[in-house]
This record gives C-alpha cells, sequence and structure tokens, in this order.
C-alpha cells in the first residue's frame, strides 16, 4: 500500500499549478500580480524606472526605508491616501461579488486573490504607520524643538508629538522631577556620560544604502571621497547618505 501511495504522489498533477494559474490571473489597475507575487526577491529599482513603480511597489520602498532609517523621514500622505481608497474600492467590489449567487468559481478565484492582495496592502501600510509613530514618540521633544523636522510631518503627526511631548513631561515632573532640587530639574541639563534627556535621532548609525543609479561622490567619516554605481550596496554612516536618500537616489536596504 505504502509503495502505491508513493506512486501516486510521483505522478505530475494535471492541468497548471496554483502558482502558475495566479501568475496568469488578468492583473489589477494598480496591484499587479507578477512575479513579485510568487515569494520571490524584489527586483532592484532603477532609478529610470521609478517613474513605472505601482503604487504598492512605491509604499514598499518608503516602508523600507523608514524602518532603516535612524530619523523620520517626509511622510507619504498622498500615497497613502491612493492606497487607502482603492483599498475601499477593492473591498466593495468583493462584497459585491460575494452576495451575488451567480458568481463563477471563476470570480472567487479571483475574490480569494484579491483579498490576498488588500491584506498584504493593509500589513505594509500598518506596520509603516506604526514605524514613524514608534519614532515620533521617541524624538517627541526633539522634534517639538526643531523646526526642521516640521515638514516632514503631517498635521496630525506634529500635533501628536507636541501633546505626546507634553504628557511626558508632565508625567516626570509629577513623578520625579518636583522632588528634586531646582537645579536638578531642568530637562535640556546634559551630564557627562549619561543618556540625554531629549533623545536625538543617530544620524551616525551605519546603514546598508543601495545606489539606485550613479551617486555623486560623497565624504566618508575618514575625510575620503567614495562614488556609488549603479546597483552597489555600501555600508556608510546614515548622515553620508542622508541627502541622496531624500532625494531618491538611493534605497536602504
Amino acid at each position: 500500500m505504502a509503495a502505491g501511495r508513493g506512486d501516486d504522489y510521483d505522478e505530475p498533477m494535471a492541468g497548471p499549478s496554483f502558482v502558475d494559474r495566479m501568475g496568469a490571473a488578468p492583473e489589477d489597475d494598480d496591484f499587479a500580480i507578477g512575479d513579485d507575487f510568487r515569494g520571490g526577491a524584489r527586483p532592484a529599482i532603477l532609478a529610470q524606472e521609478l517613474a513605472e513603480e505601482t503604487p504598492f511597489q512605491q509604499l514598499i520602498r518608503h516602508w523600507m526605508n523608514e524602518r532603516h532609517a535612524p530619523d523620520i523621514l517626509p511622510g507619504q500622505e498622498m500615497l497613502l491616501g491612493r492606497l487607502l481608497d482603492h483599498i475601499r474600492k477593492q473591498s466593495n467590489d468583493v462584497a459585491l461579488l460575494r452576495a451575488d449567487p451567480d458568481s463563477s468559481e471563476e470570480e472567487h478565484f479571483r475574490i480569494m486573490l484579491v483579498q490576498t492582495e488588500v491584506e498584504r496592502v493593509k500589513f505594509v501600510i500598518r506596520s509603516y504607520v506604526r514605524t514613524r509613530v514608534h519614532k515620533i514618540e521617541k524624538y517627541a521633544r526633539h522634534i517639538r524643538a526643531t523646526p526642521e523636522t516640521h515638514g516632514k510631518l503631517s498635521k496630525a503627526e506634529l500635533e501628536h508629538a507636541r501633546r505626546y511631548a507634553r504628557l511626558v513631561e508632565d508625567h516626570f515632573t509629577q513623578s520625579v522631577l518636583q522632588s528634586l532640587p531646582e537645579q536638578q530639574r531642568p530637562f535640556e541639563e546634559n551630564v557627562a556620560f549619561m543618556p540625554p534627556m531629549t533623545p536625538e535621532p543617530d544620524r551616525l548609525r551605519p546603514v546598508f544604502a543601495h545606489a539606485l543609479g550613479d551617486c555623486p561622490p560623497v565624504r566618508l567619516p575618514d575625510g575620503t571621497m567614495s562614488e556609488m554605481r549603479k546597483g552597489q550596496i555600501s555600508l556608510v554612516p546614515y548622515y553620508v547618505v542622508e541627502h541622496l536618500l531624500l532625494r531618491g537616489e538611493v534605497e536602504l536596504v
């Protein structure tokens, strides 16, 4: 019996596999289901191909940059708005198809693909937003005191940073600082060999930067100049490639 069962497993399955059927399914307008859906590594994005990225591919790039960068990066409100609108539209379409008793087996298969893609987009959006909220709360007092960072945040994010910084200060004052001598109460006091009361992003932290094109020379910490060629991955302090990241010439990996 065991040999017979093994023989059955050795026979090829009739018809195309699930992955082949999924790859051959009609593509969605915004979320193309192609090779990246099959679980392979995301292909390198070249500078001339950035304009051809789908909204979801753009979100993944900004998501990875935000996760790897020590400082908070400019928000992507318009991109998130487009994706959320598309998710609502897709969810409404799925609800209509599921409620239709005349839906065919092929339509049910398409519903499954759409639901899978929608959940994938939702996961990335939630992770992207959580990453930004974590940075905003961690550097809330620094953000409030640094006007240069205000342009990177949305109105809601900036208001949250100010409100969170105020809550932290009130908590520290009521629980600890009010019981200390007056000269030891300031938040801005910096003591040698002690972490600062107001944490700031560590721009000296090393990051892996992937060049999307030939980049202009950058100055390394030892004073030497270095050029990053297209496709090259370099381990450098964040401040070295920060301006290239903001211009979209590199991505963090």
